[in-house]
């Protein structure tokens, strides 16, 4: 695949954006599909079962595989489950508007620890990247574990010989590890990264811009002691970084976990507790499932990790037990909380989704409808005891106006996605107003014609219909063909029928093919805007 007079602008283009991401299968976005060549359309038609084809190029064909845009969520995941990262590549500017080649840049890489695919997550347990940190003089190794479909970061301390352990214990998705260091065996993908990106020097400069702060001291973390949390935690930030251009703003504070706060369980232990999982699968029994009474994924998720790092710490274990007691000896309160809490969905994976480009319309319109469940939830346990439950319904506060946002602005019942119109609540804005009164205008004068048409014509059986190639048309079966007035222009002939068009129908068609236009860019305007004021929410 080198550079080569021969090769097309496209292909070139193609070729340009691969090279910055060669361990990736690059989707490169060319109208309505994304298109793979060379050996990633091998690739690509072997893993997904798509067929394997070929495009020009100048002198030569080379290999083509494609999938439509709209079916992006069926196939990238089958890549994803392979073990394979995807690069995506849009068309960030507007083709007929374009000087030349469409302007392409990579918008994001999906990868087994680093997505926000629904059909890739699984609702009770997190879905976590982690980077392994050299160890210290004391024999200490910093782990660091980002969850980028819920924003949690943490780092961890554990010695080299529970390595292995904690790994399992934690089942990432995806490690990073350093060139040169080995890579250890499981169910995960191993990237291998550049040594430099593990320095603890990198790893502060890398935290400090992640999150917008002077030192990493407000972490809890000291540079020299803890220079294996912090080359871990940078490894992890800066490798989101260069695979999520978007942005990774909704990441919280990492919450730095020491050795000795929590009590170690290796891995036979957990099997023959059976924490989480039953030794025998059929039996189906585990500590887990006799406990797990949350009603929303959030809390499943965090029960399960609580269960596998129980505390030793007497002031967080005091801190927990006195929220359980009171929450246990309110019972009225407990009921209406349970009830609040069935509304609300998983407002972790929904807040992460706002920082990306993928978030729908209908789950911008479930984040509103779970924070409406918010105040009755706080309501619930009013001027709580615990410091512990009273930090919890503090920070339920000041979230209405992000619901009242999102309500005014997107219809309650908003197709899936944009493209098609519909997204936008009516009064939300008076120019898109203006644009679907355009529109309906002209649709009601169509269906006008189309009686005044059979009246003047004699026509009865006379039809005015719309496909997307050919647009609105007139059309006459041909028994009826030695009625057709000579105004009428021929569009196209069928086996029982024949099309046509006039002035007047091609001048209402042109009212509706420009209102939708303009319904389409605003709605894609105003949807950009609500996300952008969600994101620094």
């Amino acid at each position: 695949m080198s550079r080569a007079a021969t090769h097309t602008p496209l292909i070139q283009q193609y070729l340009d954006v691969k090279s910055q991401n060669p361990d990736a299968i690059l989707f490169f976005r060319v109208g309505d599909f994304y298109e793979m060549f060379f050996d990633d359309a091998e690739e690509g038609s072997r893993l997904l079962g798509i067929t394997l084809t070929s495009r020009n190029n100048g002198g030569s064909d080379v290999p083509l595989a494609g999938i439509p845009v709209k079916a992006l969520a069926d196939y990238l995941p089958r890549l994803v489950r392979e073990g394979r990262r995807v690069a995506i590549c849009e068309q960030v500017e507007d083709p007929a508007q374009a000087e030349g080649l469409v302007r392409r840049e990579v918008t994001e890489i999906v990868t087994p620890g680093a997505t926000l695919e629904d059909s890739l997550l699984s609702a009770g347990r997190n879905n976590f990247l982690a980077a392994i940190g050299e160890p210290d003089s004391a024999d200490t190794i910093g782990l660091a574990t980002v969850d980028l479909s819920t924003g949690e970061a943490e780092l961890w301390e554990c010695s080299t010989a529970s390595l292995e352990d904690e790994l399992s214990r934690i089942g990432p998705s995806e490690i990073l590890v350093a060139a040169g260091q080995p890579h250890p065996e499981g169910a995960w993908l191993v990237t291998t990264r550049e040594a430099w990106r593990f320095s603890p020097e990198v790893g502060v400069e890398t935290l400090r811009r992640v999150y917008g702060v002077a030192g990493v001291e407000g972490f809890g973390l000291v540079p020299g002691a803890d220079d294996h949390l912090i080359a871990a935690a940078g490894a992890v930030l800066s490798y989101l970084e260069e695979i999520r251009p978007s942005g990774i703003s909704h990441l919280r504070a990492p919450v730095v976990h020491r050795r000795g706060g929590y009590l170690f369980l290796d891995e036979m232990t957990r099997r023959n507790l059976e924490l989480v999982d039953p030794i025998r699968a059929e039996d189906g029994g585990t500590l887990l499932s006799v406990l797990d009474r949350t009603l929303t994924a959030m809390g499943r998720r965090a029960m399960r990790r609580r269960l596998l790092s129980p505390l030793l710490d007497p002031v967080e274990i005091g801190d927990r037990l006195d929220a359980v007691e009171e929450l246990f000896d309110r019972a009225d309160s407990r009921a209406s909380m349970r009830k609040s809490l069935a509304q609300i969905r998983d407002l972790e994976r929904l807040t992460a989704k706002i920082a990306s480009t993928r978030i729908a319309p209908r789950e911008l319109l479930a984040l509103a409808e779970s924070l409406g469940a918010l105040p009755e939830l706080a309501a619930a346990l009013d001027a709580p005891r615990s410091e512990r439950l009273a930090g919890l319904i503090d920070g339920l506060a000041g979230l209405q106006d992000i619901r009242e946002r999102i309500e005014s602005t997107i219809d309650p019942d908003s197709p899936p996605s944009l493209g098609a119109g519909g997204v936008i609540r009516t009064g939300c804005s008076a120019d898109l107003d203006v644009l679907r009164a355009v529109r309906e205008e002209a649709v009601a004068k169509i269906a006008a014609l189309q009686v005044s048409e059979r009246e003047s014509t004699g026509i009865d059986n006379l039809k005015i219909g719309f496909n997307r190639v050919f647009g609105y048309y007139i059309e006459v079966t041909r028994s009826r063909l030695d009625r057709v007035p000579e105004h009428y222009q021929r569009k196209q002939t069928l086996t029982g029928a024949e099309r046509f068009v006039t002035p007047e129908l091609k001048e209402w068609e042109q009212s509706v093919v420009e209102a939708d236009v303009g319904i389409v860019d605003y709605e894609a305007e105003l949807y950009r805007d609500l996300r952008t004021y969600l994101a620094k929410q």
